[in-house]
């Protein structure tokens, strides 16, 4: 007797960060048709890299670790796209950026993606469906479709403020951070016990600094500053340090990437751009022994970027009403977090 055929849905997925983009592939994979809406103007979400005239810059997930097997398998299918950073083993700096002790333990490898952090979540869409990704979408209601009360429709926003109406959905799957799942499910007025849960999710944000000093770049001059490439600092206003140009696949131009503690960023949130910088850059300065003006100097504050208190399993999943959410912020902080929230998301949903 044949085995029966599986009925195919038509999923929405609302984001395009690593646990989108992992649930809306697997969900493919498993022969369902989606659509992933993302409110940015590409794919990535955290795992983010930003351009400039002196190379690129990972200003928000700097590396990964593998340790889930079904990770491992997923790169495996692009290995082009990831490569291993030997950053002389991740140091701790105590606040006067002494190093203090080994930060990681030195057999774990940590990898980044090429040649931005960005690839491997744009190259993995890159697989999806033509126009199975609305770019600059911004859902702002998820709502029984009219004429089909069984389905889903989602009301978004596009660029200019534009507003439309997306319909014919079996399931919609959130893979968006906690708050703003908090706040779609609120005006949705949809899954009131989620929202309950999700109150327990703390999510610190993280002013990053972005620097570049193409003055390093001369004979006899290969590097300014210290011998590390990477450190987590004790320093109240730093928590993060990394040389961006000793990443595998990158430019030469001396450049650095700083990201502040959860603390200082919280308190700091609402500060002027260019406050926050001239703060961290004497930061900066105090742990790296560099006092050199750097020629280009940015910086990018993001709301949610380190989970404090995560939500214990997985994902959010009713199969009564088809909804779903998942999120790194399930799990912890880890890019691996995001990829099997959802990847075990897609499994639950299927």
């Amino acid at each position: 007797m044949p085995a029966p055929q599986r009925t195919e849905h038509h999923f929405a997925v609302i984001g395009a960060g690593m646990a989108g983009i992992a649930c809306a592939r697997t969900l493919l994979q498993a022969g369902h048709r989606v659509t992933v809406f993302e409110k940015s103007r590409g794919a990535g979400g955290r795992m983010s890299t930003r351009s400039s005239s002196f190379g690129s810059f990972d200003h928000g997930a700097q590396y990964f670790t593998v340790r889930d097997a079904r990770f491992e398998a997923a790169l495996a299918t692009r290995p082009e796209l990831i490569k291993r950073w030997s950053a002389n083993s991740v140091q701790v700096l105590d606040a006067l950026g002494r190093v203090a002790a080994a930060g990681l333990p030195k057999r774990e490898a940590h990898w980044v993606a090429t040649p931005g952090m960005k690839s491997l979540v744009a190259g993995w869409s890159d697989h999806l469906p033509p126009n199975s990704v609305q770019l600059q979408t911004r859902v702002t209601q998820i709502q029984r479709d009219a004429l089909h009360p069984k389905q889903w429709q989602l009301r978004t926003e596009g660029e200019g403020g534009a507003v439309h109406v997306f319909s014919g959905f079996d399931r919609v799957l959130m893979a968006i951070p906690a708050a703003q799942t908090q706040h779609l499910l609120q005006a949705s007025h949809l899954e009131a016990a989620w929202v309950k849960q999700l109150d327990k999710v703390q999510v610190a944000p993280c002013w990053t600094l972005m620097l570049a000093f193409p003055q390093a770049v001369q004979p006899g001059l290969s590097t300014l500053g210290p011998h590390w490439n990477a450190a987590r600092s004790t320093h109240h206003r730093i928590a993060w340090l990394a040389r961006e140009s000793s990443k595998p696949a990158r430019g030469s131009v001396e450049r650095w990437t700083v990201q502040a503690s959860a603390a200082w960023s919280q308190e700091h949130l609402q500060d002027d751009k260019a406050r926050v910088e001239a703060k961290l850059l004497k930061a900066f300065s105090e742990v790296t022994g560099i006092r050199a003006e750097p020629t280009h100097v940015d910086s990018q504050r993001w709301l949610y970027a380190q989970t404090l208190q995560p939500l214990g399993k997985s994902h959010l999943w009713n199969p009564k009403t088809g909804l779903g959410a998942g999120g790194d912020w399930c799990l912890g902080h880890r890019v691996e977090n995001a990829f099997v929230s959802g990847l075990e998301l897609a499994l639950s949903a299927i």
